[in-house]
């Protein structure tokens, strides 16, 4: 008998290890508080969500068809009026498995082998990683303390007109970016906008943690402003559980149309549709407020437990919201050197080069995400982390710290 392996075809990815569980200094990905979890809440609503719509889910896309249930459109779309000035109805909304499903759909219906795609210089990775599978050729636009410059951006665009070349789509997270916790601020979206219209490039908008932000204002969405270059995409996963694995993509009908006959899971789950349609009736906003309210004070924690640890070697940027800290060390530093070292004690972390696009993008940069660990965890883990980055590269001075002294 031949292995299993003699089974698969040629050139798929290497198998799943098996599941070992999580380091003991998990900071990577995107998990949420666990205490976050509204669990009540949720149970009251999953309870009322079968009551009032159980018959319907006798029906594939529970007989509303393929765009997703249409209480759940109708909220979604009542939402985004009400928190991000957009003006869309249901017929805008298509109801994804997880704003990934969505970035899947999107990539599957603009981007061919060859295409050119500009991506934020750092972005989330995944959806970097699934343009590559595609045999897309991803341009960086280059970012500062605010998000996009601008700028640089149109010699970007500019010099591909030269050619004859014009992207796909620009790809951002405007509000609370993904890794670097930054907002593009109004004038800077009404210029890209500009820039999206001269040069006929559409706006791919990812807009998943834009709920998180922490006492600070957010400008309209891209979308609200644009909604004839804009395609938004948004999640339920960094507010309410990722594992709910509900998203959604809001555009002009006639896309979500389009990237909805792409769309072969046969419909997202009825029941977490149902769900989420009642807490966003009822609850959400007061549960994305505790949200937020404990992850500001996550923040605290672990931004003072790295000053204290790293002293000045590491520079921390006060992100605006959302669940990371986005470190960056000495000039000339990889952070990835510190991956083995780190894996040897327990703990993992993003690599900002893995975060990034572009030759040496993010070699000096690192990704804490702070959100699911419990205060202790944060600071034993941010300790452990400078013994090794010490052991391994001579800083941050031990003598410097005042835990060790």
């Amino acid at each position: 008998m031949d292995t299993y392996t003699t089974w698969f075809r040629d050139g798929i990815p290497a198998a799943v290890p098996p599941w070992k569980g999580y380091a003991a200094f998990n900071f990577v990905g995107g998990n949420i508080d666990p205490e976050m979890v509204a669990i009540d809440d949720l149970a009251e609503k999953a309870a009322a969500a079968m009551r009032k719509h159980g018959r319907a889910m006798a029906f594939y896309n529970m007989g509303d068809g393929p765009l997703g249930f249409g209480l759940l459109r109708d909220r979604v779309a009542e939402r985004m009026n009400r928190t991000r000035g957009t003006n869309v109805t249901r017929d805008n909304v298509l109801i994804t498995s997880g704003s990934g499903q969505g970035l899947d759909l999107l990539n599957q219906s603009m981007v061919g082998e060859g295409d050119t795609v500009i991506m934020e210089q750092h972005t989330y990775s995944a959806a970097a990683t699934r343009l590559k599978k595609l045999g897309a050729t991803i341009l960086p636009a280059p970012l500062d303390s605010e998000g996009i410059d601008i700028d640089r951006l149109r010699q970007t665009l500019q010099a591909l007109a030269t050619k004859g070349v014009r992207p796909r789509f620009i790809f951002t997270i405007p509000t609370v970016q993904n890794p670097t916790g930054s907002i593009l601020p109004l004038e800077r979206r009404h210029q890209l906008i500009d820039l999206a219209r001269n040069f006929g490039v559409p706006i791919i908008e990812d807009e998943c943690y834009s709920e998180l932000t922490f006492g600070v204002e957010r400008p309209p969405s891209i979308y609200s402003l644009a909604p004839d270059v804009t395609i938004y995409v948004g999640s339920f996963s960094k507010t309410i559980s990722p594992a709910i694995r509900l998203g959604y993509i809001i555009a002009a009908p006639e896309i979500v149309r389009q990237v909805a006959a792409l769309k072969s899971d046969s419909g997202t789950s009825a029941m977490t549709q149902a769900l989420v349609a009642e807490f966003l009736d009822d609850g959400y906003d007061s549960h994305i407020r505790r949200v937020s309210d404990a992850l500001i004070h996550k923040l605290e924690v672990i931004t003072a437990a790295v000053n204290r640890e790293f002293g000045t070697s590491v520079e921390v940027e006060r992100p605006t919201g959302g669940l990371f800290i986005w470190l960056t060390f000495p000039e000339g530093f990889d952070t990835r050197r510190l991956t083995a070292a780190a894996d040897k004690q327990g703990i993992i972390f993003n690599a900002g080069a893995d975060w990034s696009v572009g030759a040496d993008a993010g070699l000096r940069n690192l990704r804490l995400c702070f959100a699911h660990l419990p205060e202790k965890v944060l600071e034993d883990g941010v300790a452990a982390l400078a013994q090794v980055c010490f052991e391994e590269a001579g800083f941050p001075e031990r003598g410097a710290n005042s835990v060790r002294q």
